[in-house]
């Protein structure tokens, strides 16, 4: 299970992410776990997130984790530092934790951290209890998580525990997405074409993408394409959207606004940030270039808009 390793990230920026708030778990530092607001207001009772209005999850009850920290893309748009967690698993090897160590690890935290807002007044006591048994994984908190060599093992291991996997992934690894079954698989597909690709994330893993899109139409989960809308940088040519799109042939299709949080406003402007108006209006242009598909749901407050296959239904989980 152990591959020797070289950490690509040093104390000061390991201090720097625990400020704010990111808990690493497991011996060698490589996975960690963070709560979300979502979490928070749903534990007040002050509502859910996107992906509860979609497919009906709990947010109270989401772990929100990642077994890689690492990333081997640097997206102009992402709100974490990759900068400094950038990693080329080519040339540099981790020791890795196991799969039941990782998830272990991981819910002992989540138990650790809900804990503290059992005290406030605003907490609701039923969520407050449901949260204790976290139902959704949601492996998408920072870095690429198919860097993880047993990926497929650690989804395995939260099933084991009744738990459902979202897995979220830039699609560099195709062989990665092979193997593995979340209960929903998202790959992020943010650009039309090579081009474009290559000024939102600072890399050369088209081809890889290209085939992970062909993988993802012969998955058995539930698959969903998530595009990140970047005004002025990849809010163009819908038919490219959609022919790669009819390649993947996703369940579903998040058209999501790029927000201006987090590291990404030392990269990007606040007007790189589309209005709902111009996310709403490209996914339907997308939509109008796809067969089979139709807007079905949108949430205002995440800028989103779900487009869904007419064979697929809404609030799955």
């Amino acid at each position: 299970m152990v591959q020797r390793a070289i950490l690509n990230y040093d104390e000061n920026t390991r201090q720097i992410l625990e400020r704010q708030g990111y808990h690493f778990v497991g011996a060698h530092s490589h996975s960690a776990v963070k709560t979300c607001l979502w979490l928070r207001k749903s534990l007040r009772g002050e509502g859910n997130c996107y992906k509860g209005k979609f497919y009906g999850i709990h947010a109270h009850r989401c772990l929100q984790m990642t077994p890689s920290v690492f990333c081997n893309q640097r997206c102009v748009h992402c709100w974490r530092p990759l900068e400094a967690f950038n990693i080329d698993t080519k040339r540099q090897n981790v020791i890795w934790d196991s799969p039941e160590e990782i998830a272990e690890a991981c819910i002992t935290e989540q138990r650790r951290l809900v804990s503290g807002f059992k005290g406030s007044i605003k907490t609701n006591i039923r969520a407050f209890e449901e949260a204790n048994q976290p139902k959704h994984v949601a492996i998408s908190l920072i870095g690429e998580p198919t860097l993880y060599p047993y990926l497929a093992e650690l989804i395995e291991a939260f099933h084991a525990r009744d738990m459902t996997t979202f897995v979220v992934s830039n699609g560099t690894n195709p062989e990665m997405i092979r193997e593995i079954n979340p209960t929903q698989l998202y790959i992020s597909l943010n650009a039309p074409e090579e081009s474009i690709y290559r000024c939102v994330a600072h890399a050369n893993y088209w081809d890889e993408i290209i085939e992970s899109l062909e993988v993802l139409s012969g998955k058995n989960c539930r698959t969903v394409i998530r595009i990140t809308c970047i005004e002025g940088l990849n809010m163009e040519n819908p038919a490219g959207y959609a022919d790669l799109l009819s390649r993947a042939k996703p369940d579903f299709i998040e058209v999501k606004a790029y927000m201006h949080i987090g590291y990404s406003r030392m990269r990007l402007p606040r007007t790189a940030m589309p209005a709902i108006s111009r996310v709403r209006a490209f996914a339907a242009d997308i939509a109008d270039h796809l067969q089979g598909y139709r807007i079905v749901d949108e949430s205002v407050p995440s800028r989103v808009v779900l487009i869904a296959s007419r064979t697929s239904s809404i609030h799955i989980m």
